[in-house]
């Protein structure tokens, strides 16, 4: 099939490329023409494991190709997917103007039957939107289908050539008949396409992701409620994780949920329903307690220089919001530094992927490490905010020999508790037992 894809960002670039790969011819489009041309010239603009491999080999093949040119990625394609960011808007809603914008420019250039497809995340009634605006800008046929995205930071290729599911949102049978042939090679291990209204569709994306956010806020209110009353997180999450009906995972205890995804839709949804007079209370004390969490370590921090870090300086592993991305849109790590800095101390970080999104951000705020080991000169403590595989053993000798004292508090709990005793840190982490010196 000849397929267009409207925007490069993350989800984007991954569904583009990805669908190449199974044949297709996809056109790319972008406005940003510095963006467009590197992408032309062999640059992956996001860190994803594994899509630089399919990126370069379906150039290299002739099926994927990238323009800023509209009108010539709309003439060809049967079917366009818009793939445009859906931003908080001031009232913390989805800002819809990026998609809206997009489908009056293709409206007019539309001349022969199209399918639209929405694989933003976008709120209930967003494919009516769109098909009104086809409908004031041209008389040619075409159907708008929701098609939500359950693509995971660091194994969105996986997810996408093999997923759990496809849910597709659309009354078209003509529609449903061209997206159920673009999507075979994707389940012929029989995982189900999902064909249902366009309102439905919409909101099973936003209702997914604010399950799983509040799972892992609740997760969270139990790791807090341990550390109180002396239990250990890790014997309640094997506990309650077995238990099918709740299933392990996204039981992990930590810092709170970050990405693009979690807070945004969370709250969208939140507010989504306020418009039509219904009080989310459970989304709401989800986001309250997340809002807390993530500046949790600083709390136990201050707690153990007795409210003043005035002149410390800390050391900081991982700034992704999670391992195998460099993504840093609502990082804990984000909201630590900043807490930090606030309270007089100062921070070098260190991130295998992220430490360049910090600084177009952070600038000199911060300072930044080579690696994980140099991040620790002088520093009166270490801070860890993402759980990547190379923090998960690290050379604790070489540790001891450059901290200024033994202290971790890790927000993602990467370390055996017995161990941290035999090896004589200070440790705290989150539900679990305090090790002392």
């Amino acid at each position: 099939m000849k397929i267009a894809v409207i925007g490069t960002g993350y989800v984007g670039l991954v569904t583009g490329t990805c669908l190449a790969e199974t044949g297709n011819n996809v056109i790319c489009v972008d406005i940003d023409e510095v963006k467009v041309q590197k992408m032309i010239n062999g640059e992956v603009p996001i860190y994803e494991p594994g899509l630089d491999v399919l990126f370069h080999r379906n150039i290299a093949q002739g099926r994927l190709s990238f323009t800023t040119d509209l009108a010539l990625a709309v003439k060809e394609a049967q079917i366009i997917f818009m793939a445009l960011p859906t931003p908080p808007g001031g009232d913390g809603a989805a800002d819809l103007s990026y998609i809206l914008g997009a489908a009056k420019d293709i409206s007019k250039l539309v001349t022969s039957y199209k399918v639209i497809v929405n694989k933003s995340t976008v709120p209930v009634g967003t494919a009516d939107k769109v098909q009104a605006v086809f409908a004031a800008n041209t008389q040619i046929e075409i159907d708008v289908v929701s098609n939500p995205e359950f693509l995971r930071e660091g194994v969105a290729v996986e997810d996408f050539m093999k997923p759990d599911r496809v849910v597709i949102g659309t009354r078209s049978e003509k529609a449903q008949k061209l997206m159920a042939e673009l999507y075979a090679p994707y389940v012929r291990q029989g995982n189900p396409i999902f064909f249902m209204d366009e309102r439905s569709s919409e909101l099973t994306k936003y209702a997914a992701n604010s399950f799983l956010a509040t799972k892992i806020t609740f997760m969270n209110e139990i790791a807090n409620l341990c550390e109180i009353v002396g239990a250990d997180v890790d014997a309640v999450r094997k506990g309650i994780g077995s238990d099918d009906r709740i299933g392990k995972r996204f039981l992990f205890p930590g810092i709170g949920y970050g990405g693009s995804c979690f807070p945004k839709d969370v709250q969208a949804l939140a507010i989504a329903a306020d418009h039509h007079k219904y009080d989310f209370q459970l989304l709401k004390a989800v986001m309250n307690v997340n809002e807390k969490q993530k500046t949790i370590l600083v709390d136990k921090v201050l707690n153990y220089f007795k409210g003043d870090i005035k002149g410390k300086h800390f050391a900081l592993w991982g700034l992704a919001f999670k391992p195998e991305t460099d993504d840093i849109r609502e990082a804990p790590a984000l909201y630590i530094i900043d807490e930090l800095i606030k309270n007089g101390a100062t921070v070098t970080c260190f991130d295998p992927e992220a430490m360049e999104n910090v600084k177009a951000i952070l600038g000199d705020k911060i300072k930044y490490a080579d690696n994980q080991y140099t991040a620790l000169e002088n520093a009166d403590a270490l801070l860890i905010a993402t759980e990547w595989s190379v923090f998960r053993n690290p050379d604790f000798e070489k540790m001891e020999s450059i901290l200024t004292k033994k202290i971790i508090f890790d927000g993602r709990n990467l370390f055996d508790l017995q161990k941290m005793i035999d090896l004589g840190y200070y440790y705290n982490s989150v539900g679990r037992k305090l090790i002392t010196e």
